[in-house]
């Protein structure tokens, strides 16, 4: 009757094994745009990022592309996430192996004395014995409710989202460093200008002082031109300034000290790249911290199932074997032979609400997830709408800029001759040069503001347009 039972038992546990007790998962609708509102008339859907993920090529820069390589290598920030990735597959197969039989051995060779007083005890007992014992057991808990299945799934949810935080470490890394670049680069081309703008300021103070000595100028002639000269030097050294702290921060992304790193100034700044928009679907897909929140709220759907599945009995199909004897000589025997088979169950009767009280935790975080998930997936298209928006217009006040550099530079070079020739005064000129070199400046930082948007928006739909 026994041996019937256990088999009876074993039949059914087999049978229910893996009934599910999480909600059915619906993840919440988010209502996509047919199309982005802030796409302006530049936008061209020719050029793509490669699908490897290295999209700073677009601006061909081989510097560029030395950097982001170390990125991936050296950055420690980056190094971090991948560890998190890796425990998090490493709980993957921690909390898989709860679906499978534990099987164990033990072995015991003590010398024991018992008590003259114990319990029952007879008088032909001796006070001291051995007690050498061989044995294994195999166990198995049959997942009936679907709890033990339920956190399966949930840890490998969790370390998909971990795989997806180290994409969104990686591609805000790789951001973070074109953005430092692009910087540095429009800081050495006003430096250039500027130095330009020294040296003719330089001259043109020389030609004064030469004309105040002939007495055709003016002392005030003199104070402004030494003005305009020594406003421009102390521009020069300003940008020098701003362009270490940028080197430095650089220095960093690429995992190097400071003070052993250093790059060369360059001539120019990388040209705009031609950019398609993202489709919404794609964004969505395309987009590691949605990817990592949409995970994360499944995980928490499962999480309700493992709560709600505390509820019901723990039951274990087990068998243990094996030998014992008072002495190691003739212990494998028949004679000592020792089992044990048959299933066990574990229910809680009162608990003082812990299980409702995991059970209530469980679903507000799903209420959590699904509210980040909603989130993440607003703040992607604003981020999309942001960097299109600025894009736009940005090209709008280049083409702007570009027409007040060149009228600037035509008022500069008029007033300088109608110095010479006497017709106006010195303050004409230097108003004409101050205004001229505030517009050239605010071109060459146009550009590395656009530059910045671009890489921006290649963020923002998750690091390009190739489909995964």
């Amino acid at each position: 009757m026994r041996k019937r039972l256990t088999l009876a038992c074993l039949a059914v546990a087999t049978a229910l094994s893996g009934c599910g007790t999480a909600p059915t998962y619906r993840p919440p609708v988010v209502p996509a745009p047919p199309a982005f509102k802030e796409a302006g008339p530049w936008t061209t859907a020719a050029p793509a990022l490669p699908a490897d993920g290295s999209w700073w090529t677009i601006f061909a820069d081989p510097v560029l592309d030395g950097l982001e390589r170390k990125v991936a290598s050296d950055n420690p920030t980056l190094q971090g996430a991948l560890g998190r990735y890796e425990a998090a597959q490493a709980y993957v197969r921690q909390a898989g192996a709860g679906l499978l039989p534990s099987i164990g051995a033990r072995a015991d060779v003590t010398q024991n004395r018992q008590s003259d007083n114990r319990p029952l005890r007879g008088n032909n007992q001796p006070d001291v014995y051995a007690a050498d014992t061989l044995s294994a057991g195999v166990g198995w808990e049959p997942d009936l409710w679907g709890g033990l299945h339920a956190r399966v799934a949930a840890s490998r949810a969790e370390a998909q989202a971990s795989g997806d935080d180290l994409a969104a470490i990686r591609l805000a890394l790789e951001s973070e460093l074109a953005q430092r670049y692009v910087e540095l680069r429009g800081l050495d081309a006003q430096a250039q200008m500027l130095g330009d703008t020294v040296n003719a300021y330089g001259q043109a103070d020389a030609l004064i002082r030469r004309r105040f000595a002939g007495g055709i100028a003016s002392g005030i002639d003199v104070a402004r031109a030494g003005a305009l000269l020594a406003d421009a030097r102390a521009q020069l050294a300003d940008i020098a300034a701003s362009r270490a702290l940028v080197e430095h921060a650089i220095a960093s992304l690429v995992g190097q000290p400071a003070s052993s790193f250093s790059l060369a100034p360059a001539a120019g700044q990388p040209a705009i790249p031609a950019l398609p928009s993202a489709l919404p679907s794609t964004l969505l897909q395309r987009r590691p911290d949605v990817a990592a929140a949409e995970r994360r709220m499944f995980s928490a759907n499962e999480g309700i199932g493992v709560a709600r599945a505390a509820f019901f009995p723990s039951i274990t199909l087990g068998g243990s074997g094996g030998v014992q004897n008072t002495a190691l000589a003739g212990l494998v025997a028949a004679p000592n032979t020792l089992w044990s088979i048959g299933p066990s169950a574990i229910l809680s009767i009162f608990d003082g609400g812990r299980r409702r009280a995991a059970l209530a935790e469980a679903r507000a975080r799903w209420t959590e997830t699904t509210a980040d998930y909603r989130g993440r997936v607003l703040t992607a298209f604003q981020q999309v709408e942001d960097g299109l928006a600025q894009l736009h217009h940005f090209g709008d006040e280049a083409a702007a800029q570009a027409d007040a550099v060149r009228l600037s530079g035509d008022a500069e070079q008029l007033a300088l001759n109608r110095y010479e020739k006497g017709v106006v005064t010195y303050l004409d000129v230097a108003t004409a040069q101050a205004s001229a070199l505030q517009a050239r400046r605010k071109a060459l930082d146009l550009q590395t503001r656009r530059l910045d948007a671009c890489i921006r928006l290649i963020g923002a739909v998750g690091g390009g347009w190739q489909d995964r």
